[in-house]
């Protein structure tokens, strides 16, 4: 029984002894491992967030991920003239111009509030943008930016011709986006824009309430101040009707100044989504071709804050 205590005693010491040792070697452990964190930090870029990937808030006729900066008021004019091909007796189109103001306000650097009125159904809309992702290098690298995007839109025409009551409810339409993009290079950006809409009340037989969207865009640069830009959304089948057809645009923009001319071709008369996504009838190649501009200023109401 002695022996036994004995042999105890010492198995219990040199456990101690051992438990000793491994702690300072813990610490020395974890010291290492914290100070080759602290190196490599030291030796990875800073982060570095890519901006610019387009020169404005708009594509086409859809959105990108810009906002305007906080403090920033973006005043926007969008023309579209009717169709190429009614000839003269229109001047091409010249005689059927539908038009779009609206106001956009940098909340902050990520939030962007704005408001419109079109002339194509007397529809006045208001949307929200938030910066969610933003693309940037360095030690906390993103591969893309991500903007998430919602808007309402209200029919404010008046309907004389029929019987029907259309409430405010019946009236309002609704456009869920997230915008996803990559800047590719100086020159090459790219982004989708995977969108659903649902409308109150659909324009035409056959047309679904819920209308579900692929789309896709880019813009090439060719000098400091001019690029070729294009946009496709595509209808998914399901909730596209016979006669709904995929909205499609290309046109230039032009920097000057603080100015930022967009000229462009699409088979789309509306300017916001739930026109141009849901209500487009025409194919792009079937001739029936709009053409158009948007002229953006922008103007600082508030100086930035600063950190």
């Amino acid at each position: 029984m002695s022996q036994l205590a004995t042999f105890i005693g010492r198995a219990a010491a040199l456990g101690l002894l051992l438990a000793g040792l491994a702690v300072p070697a813990a610490y020395a452990q974890t010291d290492l491992l914290g100070q080759l964190e602290t190196e490599t930090k030291k030796d990875a870029p800073a982060t570095q967030v890519v901006d610019a990937t387009f020169k404005s808030t708009r594509l086409i006729n859809g959105h990108t991920v810009e906002t305007p900066g906080e403090g920033t008021l973006v005043f926007l004019f969008s023309h579209n003239f009717g169709t190429i091909n009614e000839g003269f007796s229109s001047l091409f189109g010249f005689d059927n111009a539908k038009v779009r103001i609206a106001l956009e306000y940098g909340i902050s650097d990520r939030l962007e509030v704005g408001i419109g009125r079109s002339s194509l159904d007397k529809t006045v809309d208001g949307f929200l943008k938030y910066r969610a992702l933003r693309q940037s290098t360095g030690l906390h690298a993103m591969p893309v930016s991500v903007t998430l995007f919602t808007s309402a839109a209200v029919v404010t025409q008046s309907y004389t011709n029929d019987n029907f009551d259309r409430t405010l409810g019946l009236r309002t339409a609704y456009t869920y986006q997230a915008l996803i993009a990559r800047k590719f290079s100086p020159e090459l950006s790219l982004q989708l824009m995977p969108t659903f809409i649902h409308r109150n009340l659909v324009q035409r037989e056959g047309e679904t309430n819920d209308v579900v969207s692929l789309g896709a865009g880019g813009r090439y640069k060719l000098t400091k101040r001019f690029s070729i830009n294009a946009e496709y959304h595509y209808l998914l089948s399901k909730f596209a009707a016979d006669h709904q057809a995929n909205s499609a645009g290309v046109g230039v923009d032009i920097e000057t100044g603080g100015h930022i001319f967009q000229l462009h071709v699409s088979n789309s008369p509306g300017m916001i989504e739930k026109q141009f996504i849901a209500e487009t009838d025409k194919t792009f190649f079937s001739g029936n071709l709009y053409y158009g501009f948007i002229v953006s200023r922008n103007f600082t109401v508030k100086q930035r804050h600063r950190k």
